[in-house]
């Protein structure tokens, strides 16, 4: 089993480059940066959260110049899109650091003296193979077919006098260091990749740029002709932002340094950021957290390459939680993912929509129903006897989602929370409180399964709050709390009945309507194709009217009257529902409707309809269908037909 510490928490997203829009990628790693904050927060303890933009260097040199602008106006411009971005995402960063600010600058001119004074920098004449994309040069061995292994460009041949920083003297150090410590670089195989790395003689690194070159970046303090290498001065906003080296946040926070990275920048996290800090006595981060690539096709999704995709257009269209969750459930941190909007309705159509939605709405809609809107008190008589509780399972639920979170295994902190989800499907469906309603004798039951279900709900939305931030709040709220008690603990979710009886619960919408989209694999429509259009007057009706029928064309469709006894979601159907009516026939009848985005099934419980009675059986996503549901849509939705009294069941519709 996995320790869970208490220390403080500092987490870091990289600095991001302002040579280009924000993209999906850097959503991702910041959204998983925030959710580790937020869950780290849910334990209790102190927490510090980084992210920021890197603003020197060749690249926004040559984008300020096609802008026909100054590199600290492109800067400004495009690192305010970054800093805009993130409360819209619903990402609580405490500071966003930017590597033009004077206080970071103070800090990198401060490192780079303190490592030239111990004689870690030298002066010499180097020329290699120079990749504008990366500014970083590259040996031959590096590169693909000739090409930068990233930007699919052939690198070009410099050769210039630069400083260089004694790299390789730390490289036996490294290695040690890495095998001493397993959770210094993880997920294993990124630790490995590094360590294999190491096993060829590890260069010295050039840090500076001439400025007959470059002038775009922080002076060298020991020579004025000289600006930084970008990433020996972008690394540095770790401990800068913190006020290095005697800031009260920096003593605080530093010892306890969680870095977020993608898996391109693994090289300069892993072995410049070491030995840079090595070199000027600060003392190392604790873990360096790596995962893969959003892809897009074929290909890494990337600024360079063209095929990203705008995570603000998404949010807006999916909403906030919905985008938030698709991007940690589906990416298992270390690994590559591949992205499609078919992939995000998919997620949300099945785990937010049927699992944790339904759930939602059906055991407040009953709570209501059943105990006039109160949370109902648990009788111990009855868990004890008939095994009621989901103590147990919320229990293991938590022990699993701690464990996984603790190391940035989110998917299987998330899989864990939809497991306790479906054991309470499963539950509602084992203890039928419809049927325990129907005897006053099975009352105290009844509450003691409803008590269960709301306290469960309570569990869920405790434990999805650290990715879905609103979401949770919205569930505690219909679940009585106010908005005083809306940051739940971790100390209130290991507390099994925190819920009090006698809360008062709300009327829920559903919390994640079904998205309706067409695919191949959806069921065919329930409607015959109308046949070849007539002429006929002008309408202004929005549906054309169908070709005339005779009232013997009308006379064969038999139109009847039925109450709902039960209704159910039907898995991986993203608008059917499973209708059992009563049509006065002796037996139920099975109906299949595509309403769900409309009615929950609780809605539908005792509601009369009009069905269509001699329509042939159809089989839909597995189930046979025998008739159809009459109802009339409008841009406001849809609504079944009924009447304005109570009719016997098969009663005739003419």
């Amino acid at each position: 089993m996995t320790t869970i510490p208490n220390d403080p928490f500092y987490i870091t997203t990289p600095i991001y480059y302002v040579n280009a829009k924000p993209h999906l990628g850097h959503a991702y790693t910041t959204i998983a940066a925030d959710v580790a904050r937020r869950f780290h927060r849910l334990k209790g303890v102190p927490t510090y959260f980084l992210t920021g933009t890197d603003e020197h260097g060749d690249k926004i040199d040559e984008a300020a110049k096609k802008e026909n602008t100054s590199p600290q106006e492109y800067a400004d411009k495009i690192s305010a899109l970054f800093k805009d971005l993130w409360p819209q995402l619903n990402i609580s960063n405490d500071d966003f650091i930017r590597t033009t600010e004077p206080r970071h600058k103070t800090v990198v001119s401060r490192v780079l003296q303190e490592i030239y004074d111990r004689g870690e920098i030298y002066y010499s004449e180097y020329e290699g193979l120079y990749c504008v994309g990366c500014e970083r040069f590259y040996q031959e061995r590096e590169l693909v077919d000739g090409l930068c292994p990233d930007h699919k460009k052939e690198p070009k041949r410099i050769r210039e006098s630069n400083y260089f920083f004694k790299m390789s003297a730390y490289q036996n150090w490294l290695i040690d260091h890495i095998n001493q410590n397993p959770n210094f670089i993880r997920p294993k195989q990124y630790r490995n990749e590094v360590l294999s790395f190491l096993k060829e003689p590890l260069e010295d690194l050039c840090i500076s740029r001439p400025k007959t070159r470059l002038t775009w970046g922080i002076t060298l303090p020991f020579d004025e002709n000289y600006v930084t290498y970008v990433w020996f001065d972008a690394l540095l906003n770790y401990v800068s932002a913190l006020g290095y080296p005697d800031g009260d946040a920096y003593k605080t926070f530093w010892p306890y340094a969680q870095h977020i990275i993608a898996k391109d920048i693994l090289k300069t996290h892993a072995i410049y950021w070491p030995t840079m800090m090595k070199a000027a006595g600060i003392p190392l981060f604790k873990s360096l957290n790596v995962h893969g690539f959003w892809n897009m096709g074929d290909s890494k999704m990337s600024k360079s390459l063209g095929n990203v995709a705008n995570p603000l257009s998404l949010k807006e269209k999916y909403g906030v939680d919905a985008y938030r969750f698709f991007l940690i459930r589906d990416m298992v941190f270390g690994l590559d993912s591949n992205f499609s909007e078919e992939a995000i309705v998919q997620r949300i159509n099945s785990d937010l929509a049927n699992d944790l939605g339904n759930l939602f709405s059906r055991v407040i809609a009953m709570s209501l129903k059943y105990f006039d809107g109160t949370v109902p008190a648990w009788d111990d008589d009855e868990d004890k006897a008939h095994s009621l509780s989901l103590a147990v399972d919320a229990e293991e639920a938590i022990r699993d989602y701690l464990e996984s979170m603790e190391v940035f295994a989110f998917h299987k902190g998330l899989a864990a929370v939809f497991k306790f989800i479906g054991r309470m499907n499963k539950y509602v469906d084992e203890t039928a409180p419809w049927d325990l309603a129907k005897d006053k004798k099975l009352e105290p039951r009844l509450k003691t399964v409803m008590y269960n279900l709301l306290e469960g709900l309570r569990i869920v939305a405790g434990l999805i709050s650290p990715v879905m931030p609103d979401t949770s709040k919205t569930m505690l709220k219909h679940l009585g709390f106010d908005d005083s008690a809306l940051e739940i603990t971790l100390a209130d979710l290991q507390s099994w009945k925190s819920l009090k009886p006698g809360s008062p619960l709300s009327k829920v919408k559903a919390l994640f309507p079904r998205i309706d989209v067409k695919s191949a694999k959806e069921p065919a429509s329930e409607t015959p194709s109308a046949a070849a259009p007539v002429e006929s007057v002008p309408s202004a009706l929005k549906t054309p009217l169908k070709p005339e029928i005779t009232f013997e064309d009308f006379s064969k469709i038999d139109l009847r009257t039925a109450k709902v006894i039960k209704a159910e979601a039907i898995p991986k159907a993203d608008k059917l529902l499973k209708v059992t009516v009563d049509m006065g026939e002796g037996v139920e009848r099975t109906l299949v409707a595509g309403i769900s985005k409309f009615y929950t099934p609780e809605d539908l419980l005792g509601k009369q309809v009009i069905i269509v009675a001699n329509l042939k059986p159809a089989k839909l996503m597995g189930q046979l269908s025998h008739g159809m549901i009459l109802a009339a849509t409008d841009d406001d939705g849809l609504c079944t037909a009924t009447f304005d009294r109570d009719f016997t069941p098969g009663s005739q519709v003419k």
